[in-house]
């Protein structure tokens, strides 16, 4: 993809980058830059100049929902409760055997548990609820391999013995791969998938910090896919310059890894969009020295020259300060043609941006292996208030069961939704 630049104001000052703070007259200096306008796959996006608007903290205020009221699908959907009474439901692992793993972890009072759900005859309803594991670290991703069942805690890849079936694990695992833990940021989930034959295994990890304002020495593994043996052996990098990648899918038209990320903030309203991508193996994708391909991020001007060269232009935009964390690729027939190997995007909603976005399950229409128009809204409603950022949940992960229906993670609803064709 290219980039085309609008022209900007020459011989700005080189911008202080040990603490991620610029002056007030660099600021202004950087707010008289032009637009620019990025070439993406599903056409042009124009950005604003860096502050442009303030940054804005607008934090939500959690309610109930009233009485009788769901989240709202498309006409020809049916909008359920799948699950209640969860501890933070934030993503959820459909297992080879059909039983369905749901972490239920946060960034504070965490309840550090696995609670597994099993539809014993297959009818579509789950008979069976039971905690899988508990006493764990912030846990998130999952994975089923090899008679091993895998969980990403927050500091560290572990794995237990375990044989399709089971419902409970025993004892305190193997720890196979030591995670950085902690950050400014409390970019703290770490995601799993393994690829088609189950030879590797890719780790998401975000960054420990908005824009590396304290330091690179921090962000070592961070902000990054990385890649494994099953047994934890012969890590490298696979791609890199993710701030907060956390949904990791396969493009089932082309094997592709697509991944959603989570960017930067208080550069103003209009930056940084978050976006889903293709992810290029050895690919660089910006952060924290520019986005969108090579626009410099003003508080890292003229560092990382040649990273910033050969930096990626993300695919798909999402919106700006939406949260974007999970995504998948719809790989059943059940819902209409259009939405066939597409991708659902759950968007956790804002905090820096001066009216609320995000909050809401996006759709990216796909064909033939690739996006083919901009994201379009699919499961919304969980605005109640705008004015007085009252919302009634966040969306996070999204998983598509194999009757068909879709599931989404509402973490600080304490619900699970289910999506069903009509």
């Amino acid at each position: 993809m290219k980039i085309k630049l609008t022209p900007v104001i020459a011989g700005l000052i080189t911008l202080m980058s040990c603490n991620g703070q610029i002056s007030k007259e660099e600021k202004k200096q950087a707010q008289q830059q032009g637009s620019v306008t990025v070439k993406t796959a599903v056409g042009d996006l124009t950005l604003p100049p860096p502050y442009q608007t303030e940054s804005v903290t607008k934090r939500n205020g959690m309610r109930d929902w009233p009485e009788g009221e769901t989240p709202k699908a498309p006409q020809g959907f049916t909008v359920t409760k799948f699950a209640g009474d969860l501890k933070n439901p934030r993503y959820t692992y459909l297992a080879p055997n059909n039983d369905l793993f749901v972490v239920e972890s946060n960034t504070f009072m965490s309840a550090n548990r696995i609670t597994v759900f099993r539809d014993q005859n297959k009818d579509g309803t789950f008979e069976t609820r039971a905690v899988f594991k508990d006493g764990l670290n912030k846990p998130f991703g999952m994975l089923a391999l090899n008679n091993y069942f895998y969980i990403a805690n927050t500091d560290g890849l572990y794995r237990f013995p375990y044989k399709e079936g089971d419902l409970k694990l025993s004892g305190e695992g193997e720890k196979i791969v030591e995670l950085p833990a902690g950050g400014y940021n409390n970019h703290w989930t770490r995601n799993l998938i393994a690829n088609q034959d189950g030879s590797k295994i890719y780790i998401s990890v975000g960054s420990a910090s908005n824009n590396a304002e304290h330091g690179m020495e921090v962000e070592k593994r961070r902000a990054n896919i990385l890649e494994i043996n099953p047994d934890g052996t012969g890590e490298r990098i696979y791609a890199s310059g993710l701030r907060n990648p956390v949904g990791m899918d396969w493009n089932p038209a082309n094997g592709e890894l697509w991944t959603a990320v989570n960017e930067r903030d208080e550069l103003g309203d209009g930056l940084v969009p978050d976006y889903v991508t293709s992810v290029k193996e050895g690919g660089f994708y910006g952060w924290p020295y520019s986005y969108f391909g090579q626009i410099e991020d003003p508080r890292m001007k003229g560092k990382a020259k040649d990273l910033v060269a050969k930096a990626i232009v993300p695919d798909v935009p999402v919106g700006n300060h939406t949260a974007s964390l999970g995504m998948a690729f719809y790989d059943k027939t059940v819902f209409p043609e259009k939405y066939r190997n597409g991708i659902f995007v759950g968007q956790h909603g804002s905090w820096n941006k001066s009216e609320l976005s995000g909050y809401k399950v996006v759709f990216i229409p796909f064909k033939n292996g690739k996006p083919s128009a901009k994201p379009e809204d699919f499961l919304t409603g969980f605005i109640g208030n705008e004015k007085k950022a009252q919302v009634y949940g966040r969306p996070v992960g999204v998983t598509v069961l194999n009757d068909g229906s879709l599931l989404v993670c509402d973490d600080s609803g304490n619900t699970i939704w289910q999506v069903k064709a009509n």
